[in-house]
């Protein structure tokens, strides 16, 4: 008889009864309805939702029970309780579209102007970062000796490219995918025309600096636009060689940069000879900032300047580029947006 009372006991224990599991998962879905209308945010909604309806939550708990239960019930529990999991889980939903919606609202609410309430004040004005970036370029050749020197963004033929050392259908002019005009004008695709037109009404010796507006037919994306910046550095005197182009180049980019590594690459414009690109070692590789060159004796005849007796040099750098490795900018398209939170960090 002890066996038997022992064996009846550990059988009714070890039974759960339709009924209760029911009332089980009844329970649950109360308490699981208040705690997912209470969540305040997202991430404590999912932590909710992981605790309630994951591998190891408490639905999958209670479950655990239904092989306790008779044969004929565990369908009956197992339709219960997927009506159950569907329930909570629309009820997850809507409460995260409600929070969403709730997010939205309030960035919508502190983003509106009223543009009917009375002004507060008038906002002090910024330079943009662009203009910045120009003019502390200039200030430095300024303070090595140059002049600023300027010329019309629409330019002929003659100047932006022939009177440069670029025939007609010469390959360089591949290089400068060009915007035509009607007759033989052109939006300028470089600033270096600038030098040409200064050199026709000055004698040399010059030095100038020439900052302003390109046009190139680019695609548009992070580090290209078909309307950015250039600045051109030309000097001309007697006994100008590369050592002077080197040291001009290095002492600008020691004082716009600091410390950063430069290295020269030889390259071709038709323009100088010989020619160079200039790297600067930024975020663990080499990036490319200006190109440069002695000028070419072709250019200086094409003046009627005897190269016998005149050399020089020219260089010329895009002020978007310089921008975005000053302030780690990823994206050129950033400088253009006019996005006020963008723009008041400089």
């Amino acid at each position: 008889m002890p066996k038997v009372f022992v064996g009846y006991v550990q059988t009714v224990s070890s039974t759960v009864s339709f009924d209760q599991l029911k009332v089980e998962l009844e329970l649950l879905e109360e308490e699981a309805q208040k705690e997912i209308s209470a969540a305040a945010d997202s991430d404590s909604l999912e932590k909710l939702r992981v605790g309630l309806l994951g591998k190891k939550g408490r639905l999958s708990r209670v479950l655990g029970n239904m092989g306790k239960l008779p044969a004929s019930d565990r369908p009956l529990v197992g339709q219960f309780a997927n009506l159950l999991k569907t329930q909570l889980q629309e009820s997850f939903s809507e409460r995260l579209q409600f929070l969403k919606a709730e997010v939205l609202t309030a960035l919508v609410a502190s983003e509106t102007i009223d543009v009917t309430s009375p002004p507060i004040g008038t906002p002090l004005g910024k330079r943009h970062p662009l203009i910045k970036t120009t003019e502390e370029i200039v200030d430095l050749f300024c303070g090595l000796g140059y002049v600023v020197a300027e010329g019309p963004e629409i330019e002929n033929d003659h100047y932006n490219f022939t009177a440069l050392n670029i025939p007609e259908n010469h390959p360089a002019r591949d290089m400068q995918d060009t915007f035509y005009l009607d007759g033989n004008f052109l939006l300028r695709t470089h600033t270096s025309p600038v030098q040409i037109r200064y050199l026709e009404q000055h004698s040399p010796p010059v030095r100038i600096v020439a900052p302003g507006r390109v046009y190139r037919r680019d695609s548009v994306d992070s580090t290209h636009s078909p309307v950015f910046h250039q600045v051109e550095v030309l000097a001309i005197d007697q006994d100008l060689d590369f050592s002077h182009l080197r040291g001009t180049i290095m002492a600008f980019l020691k004082a716009f940069f600091g410390d950063l590594p430069v290295r020269f690459r030889a390259s071709y414009f038709p323009f100088t000879e010989p020619s160079a690109e200039v790297d600067v070692q930024w975020r663990g590789r080499w990036l490319e900032v200006m190109g440069c060159g002695m000028v070419d004796p072709a250019v200086l005849e094409g003046l009627g300047l005897d190269p016998d007796r005149w050399g020089g040099f020219a260089a010329g750098l895009g002020v978007e580029r310089f921008c975005m490795v000053r302030h780690e900018i990823d994206d050129i398209r950033r400088l253009y947006t006019s996005d006020l939170r963008f723009l008041e960090q400089f």
